[in-house]
C-alpha cells in the first residue's frame, strides 16, 4: 500500500510525512519542554508549522532528485506533475516568505529605511521585463509538459525550452543576489527553490525528449526546399532540442526587450533588475542609511513626518541606532531626565505608563501624517516639558542640546548637561 501510495500519489505522501514529522517534533518538545496543559495545541500547531516550512521543502527536493534518476534510468513517474506542482508553486510562497524574513521590502535603494529593513532586491523600474521572463518561463513548462507531442511543432517544444533556460538564468540570479547577505540565517533554505525547478526542467526536457523521439513520423517532403528541409531535419531530432532552446535564448530574450521598450523599458533593464539595487550582492548602490524606530513614538514622529512640519535637525543615536532628532523629542527626552533625577519614583510610575501606551502607539505610526499628527497634539505638553526645564535647571538649552548626542562628557558636566548615569 505504502508503495503504491509513493508512486501513484506522490502528492499525499508529502503530506503525510509531513505530518509525520510534524507529530514526531511535538513529542520530542513535550519530553524535552515543559509544556502546559493550555500550551499543548500551540505547540502542536507549531510543530506542523515547523514541519510544513523546513522539513517539506526538503522531501520535495529529494523527490525530484529521485524522479530525475528515474527518468534518467528511462523509468518516468506518471505522477511526478504531482511534486512539481509544489515545487513549482508553494517552495515559491516559502521563498518569498523567506526573503522577506531576511528584511527585504519592495523599496528602491534610494528610500530610507528602518531598523533592519533591507531594499528590494530587483530594481522596480525592471520589474516588468523579470515578470515577463518569470511568466514565459512557467508558460514553457506547462506547454512543454502538457500540451501533447503529437500536436507540438518541434520549433515550439524549441522556444518552450528556451523560455524555461530564460527562467532558471534569472532565478540562479536571484539567488546569488539575495544569498549570503549580512544577517541570512536562512541561506540553506532559499536554495531549495531554484534547485528543485533546476530539476524539475531537467526531467520535464528528457522526458519529452525521448517521447518524440519513439512517435511515428511521417515522411514529406517541404516544398523541395534544400534549406527548409535541412531546418526541419534539424528539428526533427530531438536530441538536438536543449541545444537548440540554449541557441534561441538570447533572440528570445532580445525580442522580450524589444517588445518591453515599446513601452518605456530601457535596453539594459535586465542588468539594471540587479545592480540597480542595496543591500544585495550584485548591489552597485550605496542607499541611505537606515533610521533606527524603537517604541519610543516621538522617534517614530520625528523620522516618519513630514520635513515642514515635525522640523528634524540633526541626526542622533538611541540605544546605539541612528535616528532622527527634532526639537520636540529634545525637549521630552530632557524633561524626562529632570524627572529622573529629582523625583525618581515618580519617573519610574510615568515611564511605566508610557512603555505600556506608548510602544501601541507607535506601532500606529506608518503614515506621515499620522507622525505629522501626533507632532501637533504633542505641542501643548512639549512647551509644558520646556517651561518646566526652564524652572528647574541651570542649562535648560545645554541639556536639550546633547540628546542623543550618543557618547557622554566628562562626569563633573553630567548634572548641568543632563547625561544619566
Amino acid at each position: 500500500m505504502l508503495k503504491s501510495l509513493i508512486k501513484e500519489h506522490p502528492f499525499r505522501f508529502s503530506v503525510l510525512c509531513s505530518i509525520v514529522v510534524g507529530c514526531i517534533i511535538f513529542l520530542v518538545i513535550m519530553v524535552l519542554g515543559k509544556v502546559r496543559a493550555e500550551e499543548i495545541v500551540l505547540a502542536f500547531l507549531f510543530s506542523l508549522v515547523v514541519s510544513a516550512c523546513i522539513f517539506y521543502p526538503f522531501l520535495i527536493l529529494v523527490m525530484e532528485v529521485t524522479y530525475l534518476i528515474l527518468a534518467a534510468m528511462n523509468k518516468e513517474s506518471p505522477c511526478a506533475w504531482q511534486v512539481d506542482q509544489v515545487a513549482l508553486w508553494y517552495v515559491m510562497l516559502l521563498e518569498y516568505i523567506y526573503v522577506r524574513l531576511i528584511g527585504a521590502t519592495g523599496s528602491d535603494w534610494m528610500i530610507q529605511l528602518t531598523n533592519e529593513e533591507k531594499h528590494t532586491p530587483v530594481y522596480t523600474g525592471s520589474w516588468p521585463i523579470i515578470f515577463l521572463i518569470a511568466v514565459l518561463a512557467i508558460v514553457g513548462y506547462y506547454y512543454l509538459s502538457f500540451r501533447p507531442m503529437k500536436k507540438m511543432p518541434p520549433l515550439m517544444a524549441v522556444i518552450s525550452i528556451s523560455a524555461m533556460y530564460l527562467g532558471i538564468v534569472e532565478l540562479i540570479v536571484f539567488s546569488v543576489q539575495v544569498i549570503g547577505v549580512q544577517g541570512d540565517d536562512l541561506a540553506f533554505m532559499l536554495l531549495i527553490w531554484p534547485a528543485s525547478l533546476v530539476l524539475m526542467c531537467a526531467r520535464t526536457i528528457l522526458a519529452r525528449v525521448r517521447e518524440w523521439e519513439v512517435l511515428p513520423m511521417e515522411k514529406r517532403k517541404i516544398h523541395q526546399n534544400r534549406i527548409l528541409n535541412t531546418m526541419d531535419g534539424l528539428l526533427s531530432k530531438a536530441s538536438f532540442w536543449p541545444l537548440w532552446g540554449l541557441i534561441l535564448v538570447l533572440p528570445l530574450l532580445g525580442i522580450l526587450i524589444a517588445i518591453l521598450m515599446l513601452f518605456g523599458q530601457a535596453p539594459d533593464s535586465v542588468i539594471k533588475a540587479w545592480t540597480e539595487t542595496a543591500d544585495w550582492r550584485l548591489s552597485t548602490k550605496q542607499a541611505p542609511q537606515n533610521i533606527f524606530h524603537d517604541e519610543h513614538y516621538l522617534c517614530t514622529v520625528a523620522a516618519g513626518g513630514h520635513q515642514k512640519i515635525v522640523k528634524p535637525i540633526r541626526m542622533g543615536v538611541r540605544h546605539g541606532h541612528p535616528v532622527i532628532v527634532n526639537r520636540q523629542l529634545c525637549v521630552a527626552n530632557a524633561f524626562e531626565q529632570v524627572l529622573e533625577e529629582k523625583t525618581p519614583h515618580f519617573h519610574k510610575a510615568v515611564r511605566a505608563f508610557y512603555d505600556c501606551y506608548g510602544f501601541p502607539i507607535a506601532k500606529m505610526i506608518r503614515k506621515s501624517w499620522v507622525a505629522d499628527l501626533v507632532y501637533i497634539l504633542m505641542k501643548p505638553l512639549e512647551w509644558v516639558f520646556f517651561i518646566i526645564l526652564y524652572l528647574t535647571d541651570v542649562h535648560p538649552e545645554n541639556r536639550i542640546a546633547v540628546q542623543y548626542m550618543g557618547k557622554e562628557p566628562p562626569i563633573q558636566e553630567r548634572r548641568h548637561l543632563g547625561i544619566r548615569e
